[in-house]
């Protein structure tokens, strides 16, 4: 029977990133129609069908595309969660303040009253509390 499925799978384009995605989402969506959600089970019969296609296609470069525009947007995702981490970690000794003039984000110890802020960008300096 293994072998039945691999001769099969030859030349098709099998399961990547995307798709693995695409299969937590229906998944998801199967899940969530327990509670009865009006057309949630519709999304993600459609979505698992979609994942499936994608999975037995024998146009690889295309699908080889997709997952790749998707992983450039995965990558650009997952960088702004991270600035968003370091940021949250960061609250409780520093504030962080944009230039009134080129909306650079500055970085300046906490508790420290008003200070002059001098961007290193533009040079423009304003005043806040901290």
């Amino acid at each position: 029977m293994r072998e039945k499925i691999t001769r099969f799978m030859q030349g098709r384009y099998g399961n990547d990133r995307l798709g693995q995605v695409m299969l937590t989402v229906a998944l998801i969506c199967v899940a969530l129609s327990l509670f009865r959600i009006p057309f949630i089970s519709t999304i993600g019969l459609a979505v698992l069908i979609l994942a499936y296609c994608r999975m037995f296609s024998r146009q690889i470069a295309r699908r080889a595309e997709e997952n790749r525009r998707y992983m450039q947007f995965e990558g650009r995702l997952r960088a702004k969660l991270q600035k968003k981490r370091a940021a949250l970690a960061q609250r409780k000794t520093h504030r962080i303040y944009k230039c009134p003039g080129c909306k650079q984000k500055i970085r300046v110890p906490r508790n420290r009253g008003r200070i002059a802020i001098s961007c290193r960008k533009c040079g423009t300096e304003f005043i806040r509390k901290t």
